[in-house]
Parts: C-alpha cells; structure tokens; sequence
C-alpha cells in the first residue's frame, strides 16, 4: 500500500478529482495549505503599497492505494493537474504500513 500526496494549483483540484475518479479512487483527503518553491511567492499591490507574497495558496491531495494503483494514480494527476507553468506542484509517493478503517476494525487493503 502506498500513500500518493500532491501539492497541486487550487484551480485544478476539480479536475484532478474528476481524473481520480476515471482511475477508481473514491476517497481523497483535500487541505488547503500555503508554500513556495522554485516560484519563489510574487509581489502585489495593495492601497497604494507593494508588499511580497512569499507563501503561495496551495491544494493539498492525499490518497491512499494499493501497490497496482499507484503508477495510474500518479499519471492520472500528472495529467489533470499540468499547466507547464513554474508551481504546477509535486507528488510524493511513500510506503504505508497499515490501514485501519475505524468503523470495521479492518486493515490492509480491504480499509482502503
């Protein structure tokens, strides 16, 4: 089992979803978080002042699937997420020990 993280642009979150979906993912966990990389935040102008904007709004996915998933998974967002702009974001990809689902107490795959 794998969990499949992505920081993604906020407007794409609909069709990254829609993308999930067409893949068989029916559980996603969206947070909506604020950083910079390569893009380095922007400046605006507000009243009259300029003031730099260093953290950047963000969407963050989490999904987690079973190993025969993860490559369609990853390329389904690839390609609903990719504007080929600077920020389009990054996908992280780690090992999960166990899955517990709380209602039934089951675990592994069958929780997910």
């Amino acid at each position: 089992m794998r969990l499949v993280t992505a920081i993604i642009k906020p407007f794409k979150l609909e069709d990254v979803r829609d993308a999930l979906a067409e893949v068989g993912i029916s559980g996603i966990t969206v947070t909506e978080v604020k950083g910079f990389g390569r893009q380095k935040g922007h400046t605006e102008l507000y009243r009259g002042a300029e003031y730099v904007v260093d953290f950047l709004p963000k969407i963050k996915l989490e999904t987690a699937v079973t190993e025969s998933l993860v490559e369609s998974v990853v390329e389904a967002i690839i390609r609903a997420a990719a504007t080929g702009k600077t920020g389009d974001g990054k996908i992280f990809v780690q090992k999960l020990d166990e899955v517990v689902r709380i209602r039934t107490g089951e675990t592994g795959a069958q929780a997910i």
